[in-house]
Formats: structure tokens, sequence, C-alpha cells
């Protein structure tokens, strides 16, 4: 039996380390910039059907039909995320985002296809898989799952494959534009060794961009999705749904970051914020920010939280009707026979002693336990046990520390094809925004 230790951490996953734009970068897009405001949109186009059984066109983009099944099922992910509880209002709100989004899914879905690029059914299904995986369920587990929250297979199938098809575009025209210079990456190393110490933050960001018209609207919008989040939505869900940066597919991903290498006007928010907070609306040039901390660590300083560890866990079970007298007794008695066992040789010994379960996992992170019990394991030496914790429901448990492996903790210095990579990314970015502001400009949207 493998031992489950819930973290209490934001779910965000890291998959490439991304900065956000800098000032400079959204100031050069701000005067052109295109997009789809509630203003742009009828309010025939936000209305559902009452015949689901019926497919009612909502907007026609260069030819191409949204229906309002494609806008309910792709719509139902993010109330999923929410736990079902979305008011009609809130509902309306998001539809209006969701149809944007699919708006600008069909333009990248389209300029694809102009360039000759074609995604093939089998890309599409690996990445369905990696997702399914990603929610604990094989991919005919997660199909049901997707039609019980009132989605399909089909329609994140589609957003999988609009975003490989977009990524392929941006590497076939837009990544041979981009130079990165070697003494640019030499600068970058330069600043990171003498900022050694200095917190560096792994932050996620959901960007919607706003004119100067529709700004309001734009951070009343921004300031419901973090009353969301907040609440228990899903940060990655609103990223992947709603964010018009470039890390949307990432779920809002942006890696670590330092200080400096934020916006001026996002970096004090990002700084003040607690692992797994957001921050409140940031207003931007040429549109508004959330951010969310995931981590936060010092550059290239040893950390902690790093460390495997090596645990097995003894669970002794309270009867129904244990009086609070009878538990503290149970919990004299554990602590008694654990204290002073003499190491994780005797786990099972002492476990039979108790009438108690016992567990095992040789690869736990630092990181991954919740933040009481890291300060407590940070503390404890090979063989030591933390006293007794749990519930009436869940019974008393004891952890014992059975190993503990730190060469992940040591800082490692900055690598020079990483930070060209980074570097790489945040300016093939900076033109995707702009491409896909083109391609709204031209596009010929008809909504019904």
């Amino acid at each position: 039996m493998r031992l489950k230790i819930k973290a209490m951490t934001l779910a965000l996953t890291a998959l490439l380390p991304l900065p956000l734009h800098s000032p400079e970068a959204l100031a050069q897009e701000a005067p052109a910039e295109a997009g789809f405001s509630a203003g742009d949109l009828p309010e025939m186009a936000l209305m559902g059907v009452s015949d689901p059984a019926l497919r009612k066109a909502q907007a026609i983009v260069n030819g191409d039909v949204i229906t309002d099944t494609d806008i309910d099922q792709r719509l139902n992910l993010v109330v999923a995320a929410n736990g079902g509880k979305i008011s009609e209002e809130e509902r309306t709100r998001l539809r209006l985002q969701v149809l944007r989004n699919l708006i600008d899914e069909k333009l990248q879905i389209q300029e694809a296809a102009s360039n000759d690029i074609r995604i093939s059914d089998a890309e599409v299904a690996r990445s369905f898989e990696r997702i399914a995986q990603n929610f604990k369920r094989n991919p005919a587990g997660f199909e049901a799952y997707l039609r019980e929250a009132g989605s399909s297979p089909n329609s994140i199938k589609a957003q999988i494959r609009g975003e490989l098809a977009w990524s392929r575009v941006l590497r076939r025209k837009v990544e041979p534009l981009v130079n990165v210079g070697d003494d640019e990456v030499e600068q970058v190393i330069a600043k990171l060794n003498a900022a050694k110490g200095k917190d560096e933050f792994h932050v996620g960001e959901i960007f919607l961009s706003a004119t100067p018209e529709t700004r309001d609207q734009v951070m009343n919008d921004a300031a419901r999705i973090v009353g969301q989040i907040r609440g228990g939505a899903s940060f990655v869900a609103y990223a992947r749904q709603f964010s018009e940066a470039s890390t949307a597919g990432l779920g809002g991903d942006l890696g670590w970051v330092r200080a400096e290498q934020l916006n001026d006007a996002v970096s004090p928010a990002v700084a003040q914020l607690e692992p797994g907070q957001v921050t409140d609306p940031v207003p931007l040039t040429g549109g508004v920010a959330i951010m969310a901390l995931i981590e936060k660590r010092q550059v290239l300083s040893a950390d902690p939280t790093l460390a495997v560890l090596s645990l097995k866990q003894i669970t002794v079970p309270l009867q129904p009707g244990t009086t609070e007298a009878q538990a503290r007794s149970k919990v004299t008695e554990v602590q008694a026979l654990t204290s002073n066992m003499g190491g994780c040789g005797r786990v099972e010994e002492i476990g039979k002693q108790l009438g108690a379960d016992v567990a095992s996992n040789d690869a736990i992170r630092m990181k991954d336990l919740p933040a009481p019990l890291q300060a407590l394991m940070g503390k404890m030496s090979i063989g030591e046990a933390t006293p007794p914790f749990g519930s009436a429901n869940e019974g008393l448990r004891v952890l014992v520390l059975c190993g503990r492996d730190d060469s992940a903790v040591q800082a490692k210095a900055p690598d020079f094809n990483e930070i060209f990579a980074q570097m790489n990314d945040q300016r093939v970015n900076m033109r995707a925004r702009r491409y896909l502001r083109d391609l709204r400009r031209d596009a010929i949207v008809d909504y019904r």
C-alpha cells in the first residue's frame, strides 16, 4: 500500500518559464490593440437555446461556424472547475469570454491551414491522454467525466488541436525572426549571480486585453474571475479558457521569475502574495493581469523543500463513538510507543501493537507536504516520528522519517541553454500576441 499525503498547494503545472511581457513590449502593442469586448458582441451571441438537440450558429468566423453547443460544452468545463457553483449572471459573462476564445481558436486553426499545417488525430490523442493522466484518469474515464460535466471529448480535443496548430505556426513563421545574442544571455547570468539570495517567484498569469473604452468592463470581469478563484475555482481552468496571453495553453504558467523581470505594476503585488494566493486585477498597458503565486524561493540558494523523503505512516483507527477523553488517552499511548521506537525498523512491530495500518512512500518531496509538516520534517533526524495527528474520521496518524535525499536541494548555477530558451520564448510570445491581434483585425465575424 502506498502512502498518500494531501498537499495544500495551488494546482498549476510548471511547463515553460515564460516571463511576463515587459512594459515596453506592451506599449508597442497598445496603439493597434484589437480584440473583442462585450460591446462588440450582440446579445443574441450570449444566449443559449432551449432545445439541446438543436445546434444553432452563434458566430461565423471567416466562414467557419461556432454553434451554441460549442460554447456550452466549453463553458461547462469552467463551470465544472467551480464545482457547478456559478450564478446565471456570471454564466452569461463567462459565455462571452468563451465565445471570444472560440473565435481566436478558429482564427489560429485557419491560419495554420493557410500555411498547410495539419495536426493529426494521433497527436491530439496523445495530448488528450496526458491531460487525462493529470486528472488521474485513463482516456475512457476522462471522456466519461467530461460528458458528466456537460462537455464532450470533442470540445477539449478541438482546443488541443488549436493549441498545437498555433504552436506550429509560431515555430514556422515567428521563431525564425527572433534572435537572442550570446551577450544578452551572459548579461542575464551576471544579473542572476548578482541577485543570489533574493526572492524568486513561480507565478501564473491571466491576461485580458482592454482598450481605453473597455477597460472598466474588463476590470470588472477580472474582479469576478479573482472572486471565483479565491472561492475555490481552478486558476488553471480560467487561464486556459479566458487568458489572452500566449501562456493560456500552459494554464497561465510563467515559470520562475525575479521581481525585476515582472512588469513594474505587477511586481509589488506578486511580492506581497503567499503561495496559493492571487492578486487583485492589475491594470497594465493594453489590458489587465491577474497573477497567482505558486512557489517562492531564493535565487541560486539551496532549497530544503526539494529534499526527497522516505516516510512510513502509522494509521490508528478510532472506533465510532470514541469520546474526547478516550481519544486523548489513545494519543498518549501512540506517542509513548512511537517517540522512542529506535528507528524505522520497528514501525511494523509497533503498528501491530496498536492495531494500526502501515503504509510507505520512498519518494515524496518535502514541498508536497502541507506547510506544518514541512516545518516539522525539516527539524527531524532519520528515525524520528512526528507527534500523532488526525481526526475522529481519519484516525490518528504518525509519520516516521526513514530517509532523506538532499541531492536536489543544492543550488544550481545558471544554465546558458535554459536562459537562452527562456528569452527566445519571451520574444516569440510577444510577436505571437501581435500576430493574433492582426488576425482579429482582418477577420470577418458574423454574429447570429
